[in-house]
C-alpha cells in the first residue's frame, strides 16, 4: 500500500489525516499478494476534544464540534478503503469512546471492542502488551488512544516519526504469524 496524504517513507504504512477540511481520500494501490503472514494494526488518535467544560477532568473531556465532524469522516474513509478492523482496543477516555462511536456509526460498521483503562495516556509498551494477547483469528486490529504514546508506537513499529494530529490514522502491516510475536522491535 501507499501512504496518504503524507508519505511515511515506508511502503507498508498508510497515513490518513483528518483536517478541518474534508479528510483526503486517494485511490488505494491494489494490495500485492503476500508470501509471508501479515497482521495489520491501525492506529487512530482520538478526534479533537473540547476544553470548554469547566470542572471536567482530562479523562472526561468530550469531543468538540470539529471532532464530531472529523471522526465520521474517518469512519467513512476506513470503510471505503476496506480497512474495517476485526478487533478494537480503545482508551476508556470520553473523547476516545466518542471517536469510536462516530467512526463506527458513520462508516456503518462494527467490530468487537474492548475499552481499556490502561490505554489512557499509555506508553507504546502498553499497546504492544495488549495487542500481543489478541487471538490468532484477529487479522486486523485497531487501537484508539492518545499522544504522545501513539506517535511513539508508530515510530517503534514503522521506524518513521510522524506528527499525529487529532483523528489521524496510521495503518501498518506487520510480518507476524501471530500477535504473540509482537514486540516494540517488530517492524512493518
Amino acid at each position: 500500500p501507499a501512504s496518504y496524504p503524507v508519505s511515511t517513507g515506508n511502503s507498508k504504512s498508510r497515513l490518513q489525516g483528518s483536517t478541518r477540511s474534508e479528510a483526503r481520500s486517494s485511490p488505494i494501490i491494489e494490495r500485492q499478494r503476500r508470501e509471508k503472514p501479515v497482521r495489520e494494526i491501525m492506529i487512530l488518535r482520538h478526534a479533537k476534544s473540547s476544553w470548554k467544560h469547566a470542572g471536567k477532568t482530562d479523562h472526561d473531556r468530550p469531543l468538540n464540534e470539529r471532532g464530531e465532524r472529523d471522526a465520521p469522516r474517518m469512519g467513512r474513509w476506513i470503510r471505503g478503503n476496506e480497512l474495517v478492523p476485526d478487533r478494537i482496543l480503545c482508551s476508556d477516555a470520553v473523547r476516545a469512546r466518542q471517536t469510536l462511536e462516530f467512526v463506527c456509526s458513520a462508516g456503518d460498521w462494527s467490530s468487537e471492542v474492548s475499552y481499556v483503562p490502561q490505554l489512557y495516556l499509555a506508553e507504546p509498551s502498553a499497546y504492544v502488551e495488549l495487542l500481543a494477547t489478541l487471538p490468532s483469528d484477529v487479522q486486523r486490529a485497531m487501537v484508539i488512544g492518545h499522544n504522545p504514546g501513539l506517535e511513539e508506537l508508530v515510530l517503534a513499529l514503522s521506524g518513521t516519526s510522524i506528527f499525529m494530529s487529532t483523528a489521524c490514522f496510521v495503518h501498518i502491516e506487520l510480518p507476524l504469524e501471530d500477535w504473540a510475536g509482537l514486540s516494540l522491535k517488530t517492524r512493518g
